[in-house]
């Protein structure tokens, strides 16, 4: 469920007309709303009630600074990738102990970060990060707080880009010598063993990969407890699809996510972190274009807008579907036409849809991308010196531009020329 709904024939973003913000802010820009980025936060803290636990938001789906204040004032936790994404993090107003640093590549210069900002635990993807994070807290006079990420070699039967459980993935200590790395790092004098981290990919609409996944976690959890391991923590990762395409069968919903966790898990005595992002973010943003010309092709007819792939990547990047709507609701009944729509920039991976039915269009007319919300903005660039569009947040009847476009000056103001040019 989205707040982005169609009122006296107009799409509106809750209370508020979308034309109306597209003439005080200009095309393409993203629109956020605030109820259903708090409704699909409940969902989840929800599903997990009577569990000792913490929803851990995916800040790479979407790291505005005032989408990450709104969780982060609901109670949520961040689960962070990167430097960038930590010092993001921190200044929302999120303390140290509701952080999670992932990712497979941290620099000592980040964990030197977040051990001194504070960190609830590092998921530590290889034997090699786990040295240089001893050696670095133990020069620091720390102990670093971590759960060893696993790779249970389980296919989450998700697109290959967005896979990470399966052994060919670039992620986490294959599960077959945790028992053995767990032993090494409860010999290190500057980490203290907290739980296990898993994560097996994104988007994914049946919940038998994480039933799989999770079931090998119970094993390993009972066995390094046997071995003397205080497993007090488990970190199951993100991953929760949703339904781009409407009329297609749902995924699973966050309630019986949770009934999976307490069904597999729950008698282990854990806290359970999770870290959702697509879910949460994904349907509470669209990206709004104008169209700027319909062209009549060989066969073809083109819906050119004014948005492209540098604003939203995924249908380039991933062949990924989203639904295209007119912001002026069409007449009931009225004849559709087949489009393809397209952006200007200079590349023909620049394709939103192919042969897509949509009512007919013209030059001027406002279009909705739907499910835009995750991401969208966070993986934008400024390819063909576009600037980056706006994000605007919609709160009932308010709305707020909550990052700017900049200019042509401002974006080209950035480059140096060196003296000798």
């Amino acid at each position: 469920m989205d707040h982005f709904l169609y009122r006296d024939g107009t799409l509106r973003a809750e209370d508020v007309p979308v034309p109306e913000i597209a003439a005080a802010v200009g095309t393409p820009f993203y629109l956020y709303s605030t109820a259903t980025f708090r409704r699909h936060f409940r969902l989840f803290d929800e599903a997990l009630a009577g569990l000792d636990h913490l929803v851990c938001y995916a800040m790479k789906a979407n790291s505005n600074q005032a989408i990450l204040k709104l969780l982060a004032e609901m109670g949520a936790g961040m689960d962070v990738v990167s430097g960038g994404e930590y010092a993001r993090a921190k200044a929302a107003g999120v303390p140290g102990e509701r952080i999670v640093f992932s990712g497979v590549g941290k620099t000592r210069e980040e964990m030197r970060m977040a051990l001194e900002g504070g960190i609830r635990q590092f998921n530590v993807e290889s034997e090699p990060e786990l040295e240089a994070l001893n050696d670095l807290a133990v020069t620091m006079g720390l102990k670093a707080p971590i759960a060893i990420r696993v790779n249970p070699d389980v296919d989450a039967k998700t697109h290959a880009k967005i896979a990470t459980g399966k052994a060919e993935n670039k992620f986490g200590i294959p599960i077959s010598r945790a028992r053995a790395v767990y032993d090494r790092a409860a010999g290190m004098a500057g980490v203290e063993i907290t739980g296990i981290d898993v994560h097996i990919g994104s988007q994914l609409t049946d919940l038998e990969p994480f039933r799989q996944a999770y079931l090998k976690v119970k094993d390993l959890t009972r066995q390094l407890r046997a071995d003397g391991h205080d497993i007090r923590r488990l970190d199951l990762g993100g991953g929760l699809g949703i339904p781009y395409q409407r009329g297609n069968e749902a995924p699973p919903l966050p309630t019986e996510y949770g009934a999976l966790i307490r069904e597999t898990l729950g008698d282990l005595g854990c806290e359970i972190e999770i870290e959702p992002g697509r879910l949460i973010a994904g349907n509470a943003g669209i990206m709004v274009s104008r169209v700027i010309y319909v062209k009549e092709g060989e066969g073809r007819k083109f819906l050119i807008v004014d948005s492209g792939m540098n604003d939203l990547i995924r249908p380039a990047m991933y062949e990924a579907h989203h639904d295209i709507v007119p912001v002026q609701e069409p007449a009931p009944g009225i004849a559709r036409k087949t489009y393809d729509v397209v952006g200007p920039v200079c590349e023909t991976g620049d394709t939103f849809a192919r042969d897509r039915s949509m009512p007919p269009m013209r030059a001027g007319d406002l279009v909705a991308f739907r499910s835009a919300g995750a991401y969208g903005a966070v993986m934008a660039s400024e390819y063909n010196s576009r600037p980056l569009i706006p994000e605007v947040l919609v709160n009932g009847d308010q709305f707020a531009v909550i990052r700017a476009r900049p200019s042509y000056d401002e974006m080209i103001n950035r480059d140096r020329i060196p003296e000798w040019l």
